[in-house]
């Protein structure tokens, strides 16, 4: 055949009958795939947790405005390790934060 079907094309001589699904082919034991993975050096997907997650805060407080920054993770940890400390939501570590900042800058 010279040319190709018709996609609109229902002929009599459309048949199907000869395909057929195909076996999935079985899976390599993951000890073989992990040895020749290894064997390669290819990196793993696999995350590594550096540190436990935090439980989420989830808190009404009426404060509706967000606040996302970059900073490091040793001062985002004391963030949060001082929050926890002292029983406040973040938006109120925050709060304290920029009252402590404000009245330092002024005797400075």
């Amino acid at each position: 055949m010279t040319e190709r079907a018709g996609i609109f094309d229902s002929g009599p001589d459309f048949d199907i009958s000869g395909f057929a699904p195909q076996k999935p082919k079985p899976a390599a034991p993951p000890e073989k795939v992990r040895t020749i993975a290894e064997k390669l050096e290819f990196k793993s997907r696999e995350v590594e947790q550096k540190r436990p997650a935090r439980e989420p805060r989830r808190y009404r407080t009426g404060r509706n405005m967000q606040l996302n920054l970059k900073a490091d993770p040793a001062v985002i940890e004391a963030f949060y390790k001082i929050a926890d400390e002292h029983g406040w939501v973040l938006g109120e570590a925050f709060e304290i934060a920029v009252e402590a900042l404000k009245a330092k800058l002024a005797v400075a």
